[in-house]
């Protein structure tokens, strides 16, 4: 056999790991800055032009340094492509970063999640810093900035908090924050991506139970009862708006919102949006045609919010309710004097959406049953695919959302498909490109963590597998994963706590072990929404927990350049039934999917979490058994029982089926007989 050297070797050892582009498979897959000359992978974007004319625009601001956040004017962590100024100007595309440019250097912020990512696509005029608070960014400032200096920012692309953050640490230096209203990255962004075409649609009666009307009355009922007596509230997060009129639209990648503010007092609603995308149906639909009522809508141009804020300021006797986590400072800086302002942490449009109604309950249970069918379909194509070695990451992704869009009411990802093996599942946050997608193999675990967006709902569910023999450590990290999920899941609390009070539930069986996950442990799904939809979920800043409300559950472990492990589902909090309290909550699992079976080590359970694991088996046989029968999937019916067969306690991480516990007990009694 002959060996292989140089180049040869690379591409040997490339088509050991599956990755599928030529380019990417023998080269570094990040950069080297020190290396003379400086090494930049494929996936590195040259920013050296576009760095010097924002410079120049720089100049002529006569500001020091410019600071550019990841997010939009609506503060969404989702962006549309046109808003995503900070990827244009370093070439990252993570969701999370800030950016900062003076006239002699270029630094990225971003968290844990995207350390790795940030390497491969900046090139050497950027800097890397790990530290993501706002004392560390200004800390930098101080360092660059010469007192006395201005810096530079978009106040729509700034939160109340952020700006005043910075103000504290900056001033006090003799360094200012500057707003500068006319985005400076949108001046050389010469290419940057118009706003997609369509219409706004309405959502079809059979999935609301309220009307805009009674939506609007609702709200208004909230403003009339707050004891700061405010006159008006204005909403600026994108699926407030979406909510309250029951409109959908299509400006932001897989989420089905559409650029909008509102501004509704007690006898008027002003809704800010781009007009022309309003049909002639829709206009009667929000009585908007020669209408002046208290319930008929004016609309008015997107752009124009600041000035009819302004103008409505200006009356004598008003106070406007922000919620301030999603309100940009570009808005907030008009409303004075500060007597005319009333602000709470969320709106009241917020904190109403995150309680679901009966109906908006019953069929988002509805599309996580269909949405487990998808997922059913790609586990089962890949347990036979992936021995035959032509399956990637890429064509995986491809497969369950061809799988979704066959269901009822799809309509499309609710967000771009993590699909990862091997040492790309150890980046929590990885989706495959053509570049970096690895072809998927029985020597490797696989982590696919993917959503659908349906009329009816919107899902997020993540599955770990190992199709060959997994190491003791991985089926451990699984098992604990797992017990971490399964522990919030049945756990029973008051009404009234906040996740961040249980979230270390999904940590404990880590902890014991000396592992730990760096990302959330759940959050909000909405109905035909966002799939991060806030405010629920288990961070600081959630607000309690209540019944209707729909999160996820999510814990993992991930392995550096080894491997990831992931399991999500979704849940509904309900009441739940106990020997001497009352009003007690718990939570049920509407995703509908079973693990691997060849991950979990069932010695490592407690009795009371197999049971669970148990019950929710039965569960899946149960619901997604008859969907599966309606939609005449034999084939995936029968994989699915076979993978929800009942497990019992044992020494191994074998489990044992309803049938064999039938065979025991015939033993037991033949051998009885015997004695």
């Amino acid at each position: 056999m002959t060996s292989c050297g140089g180049l040869l070797l690379a591409l040997c050892l490339a088509a050991l790991t599956g990755t599928t582009a030529v380019a990417a498979a023998y080269e570094r897959t990040e950069r080297n800055c020190s290396a003379s000359p400086p090494y930049l992978p494929s996936t590195a974007v040259n920013t050296t032009l576009r760095l010097q004319e924002l410079r120049v625009q720089m100049l002529l601001q006569n500001i020091s340094a410019y600071i550019i956040p990841g997010t939009d004017s609506h503060l969404s962590e989702y962006i549309a492509p046109r808003d995503a100024r900070m990827a244009f100007m370093t070439g990252f595309t993570g969701s999370a970063g800030t950016a900062v440019v003076t006239q002699t250097k270029a630094t990225l912020w971003t968290d844990s999640r995207y350390w790795v990512q940030a390497e491969r696509q900046m090139d050497c005029n950027w800097d890397l810093e790990i530290d993501v608070s706002v004392r560390s960014v200004a800390e930098w400032l101080i360092s660059e900035v010469p007192p006395g200096g201005y810096i530079g920012f978009d106040p729509f692309l700034f939160s109340l908090k952020t700006q005043g953050d910075y103000s504290v640490f900056l001033e006090s230096t003799n360094r200012s924050l500057m707003s500068v209203p006319v985005n400076l990255v949108d001046q050389v962004w010469t290419d940057r991506p118009p706003i997609p075409p369509g219409n706004l649609t309405r959502l079809p009666d059979r999935v609301i139970k309220r009307s805009w009307e009674m939506k609007v009355e609702h709200i208004r009922n909230q403003i009339r009862e707050n004891p700061y007596e405010p006159t008006a509230l204005l909403l600026s997060a994108l699926d407030e708006t979406a909510w309250l009129f029951n409109l959908r639209g299509n400006d932001i990648p897989y989420n089905p919102f559409f650029y909008s503010y509102t501004l509704l007092t007690m006898d008027e609603i002003w809704l800010f949006l781009h007009t022309e995308r309003v049909t002639e149906e829709l206009k009667v639909y929000l009585n908007a045609a020669s209408c002046s009522g208290p319930l008929c809508v004016q609309l008015k141009s997107y752009d124009s919010v600041r000035e009819h804020l302004q103008t409505y300021v200006d009356q004598p006797g008003v106070k406007v309710w922000i919620g301030t986590e999603y309100t940009n400072y570009a808005l907030y800086e008009i409303i004075t004097p500060e007597e005319k302002l009333m602000t709470s942490t969320y709106s009241p449009v917020l904190t109403t959406k995150a309680v679901k109604d009966e109906t908006e309950q019953r069929i988002l249970r509805d599309a996580h049953v269909r949405d487990a069918v998808a997922v059913v379909q790609l586990l089962m194509w890949l347990e036979k695919a992936v021995p035959e070695g032509k399956e990637t990451e890429l064509t995986a992704a491809a497969y369950v959302n061809k799988c979704r869009s066959k269901q009822k009411d799809s309509r499309g990802p609710s967000f771009e498909t993590i699909s990862a093996s091997g040492p790309n599942a150890a980046l929590a946050h990885y989706s495959p490109s053509e570049e970096t997608s690895r072809r998927l193999t029985v020597d490797e675990m696989y982590l696919v963590d993917s959503g659908g967006q349906y009329l009816d709902g919107t899902t997020d569910i993540t599955r770990t597998v190992h199709w060959g023999t997994p190491t003791a450590m991985q089926k451990e990290a699984f098992t604990r994963v797992l017990m971490g999920n399964i522990e919030i899941s049945r756990t029973i609390f008051p009404s009234g706590t906040r996740g961040v009070n249980m979230e270390m539930l999904g940590r404990r069986a880590l902890w014991e072990v000396g592992l730990n996950y760096g990302h959330g442990t759940g959050h909000g799904v909405g109905n035909f929404f966002g799939v991060h939809e806030w405010p629920v979920g288990f961070q600081s800043n959630n607000i309690p927990f209540r019944i209707g409300m729909f999160t996820s559950i999510e814990p993992g472990y991930y392995k550096e350049n080894d491997f990831g492990i992931r399991i999500e589902d979704v849940v509904v909090i309900k009441p739940a039934k106990t020997k001497y309290g009352h009003n007690y909550l718990t939570f049920e699992t509407v995703s509908l999917v079973p693990y691997d079976r060849k991950l979990i080590d069932t010695s490592l359970l407690s009795s009371e979490q197999l049971q669970w694991l148990n019950n929710y088996y039965e569960t899946i046989r149960k619901l997604l058994g008859a969907e599966l029968d309606n939609q005449g999937l034999h084939e995936e019916k029968k994989w699915m029982l076979k993978h929800t067969e009942a497990f019992i306690k044992s020494g191994s991480s074998e489990s044992v089926c309803s049938s064999s516990l039938t065979l025991i007990a015939l033993a037991v009694t033949l051998l009885h007989n015997i004695i």
